[in-house]
């Protein structure tokens, strides 16, 4: 058998993949085994799967990351493939099965962040984009163009924002006199809206990651990327998905143990037959330790879950059912 590489997981990349040692091991065993990476990035996760004998299959929607896929597809040929495209399709674009395990790290990546004009980040003044892709509306176009009413509605559902009220007030007031086009003339008004305490976070960070979500309808992606992976998966696949906030991490939960948020049935009611579980050996969710947590900041908020697929046949989507909201004007 032939030994897999040693692993190259130093922090000196553009993107450091975050639990990279905790979902190997929940992907295991790899030599052999055919891997989905539905989130590819700068290929932290597809390059140490390589290393450890997989095959894999990679996939993102954002084209800059192009040069990372070509270095591995070279550095690894005949063991390793990109496909441009969402991973909510990526059952449909992982090609012939048997697949044996599929990767999801959920959000934005580092380098996505690092870019000033991916508008991604208010820490670095650019265009207000937030775009994983080219297409579709912009950052801008929500903050713009959105009713007062259903942009409160947003950062509270996307960010969690208790004062999304009062961001929003703030925000249709400014536009009103132009347009706002920048992540740090965003930020500047939500600081003015709700204040800055010292010590806290900056307070543009729930309301930049709301519209980030909202922009890539990256929790609905995420909802269906969890059904396609169950659709490809057979029987003894396995699944791992790193989520950074709670609104995805309920959303991972809620799916892979869906009897622990359904409602308890009245003992009034006929019984309902209780329905197939799709997924076994679920595990306890796994967090960063403090080795990571010293090189790896961003670290700090991953959550690792992972299960394996059991032979009951794949359920029909539904967003609803793992608690996502939609809103007029967003996907």
């Amino acid at each position: 058998m032939r030994q897999p590489r040693a692993l190259d997981v130093s922090p000196a990349g553009p993107h450091v993949p975050v639990l990279l040692a905790e979902v190997l091991d929940a992907l295991a065993p790899l030599e052999g085994s055919r891997i989905v990476d539905g989130t590819f990035g700068a290929g932290g996760y597809s390059r140490a799967l390589l290393q450890a004998g997989a095959r894999v299959v990679a996939i993102d929607r954002d084209p800059t990351v192009k040069p990372f896929a070509d270095a591995l597809a070279s550095e690894f040929p005949g063991q390793f493939t990109f496909v441009p495209g969402t991973f909510s399709a990526l059952d449909r674009l992982a090609g012939d099965a048997p697949i044996d395990g599929v990767v999801l790290d959920i959000g934005v990546s580092s380098m996505q962040l690092d870019e000033p004009g991916r508008g991604f980040s208010f820490m670095r003044d650019g265009p207000l984009d937030m775009r994983m892709s080219s297409d579709g509306d912009s950052a801008a176009d929500l903050v713009n163009d959105l009713p007062e009413d259903d942009l409160a509605n947003l950062l509270y559902a996307f960010g969690e924002e208790r004062k999304s009220r009062r961001i929003a007030h703030t925000i249709v007031a400014a536009r009103a006199a132009a347009p706002i086009a920048t992540t740090a003339e965003l930020a500047r008004l939500i600081e003015k809206a709700i204040g800055r305490k010292p010590g806290d976070q900056h307070p543009a960070t729930r309301s930049f990651q709301a519209l980030r979500i909202a922009v890539n309808d990256e929790l609905g992606e995420l909802v269906e990327g969890l059904f396609a992976a169950e659709r490809l998966l057979g029987e003894g696949g396995r699944l791992a998905v790193v989520a950074f906030h709670s609104l995805e991490d309920r959303i991972v939960k809620r799916f892979l143990e869906p009897e622990r948020a359904a409602p308890v049935q009245s003992r009034h009611m006929p019984l309902q037959v209780r329905e197939a579980t799709r997924w076994l050996d679920i595990a306890k969710a796994r967090k960063a330790g403090p080795a990571e947590l010293q090189h790896n900041p961003r670290a700090r908020s991953a959550v690792l879950r992972s299960a394996r697929r059991s032979e009951a046949p794949p359920r029909a989507i539904s967003r609803a059912g793992l608690g996502v909201p939609e809103f007029r004007g967003v996907a």
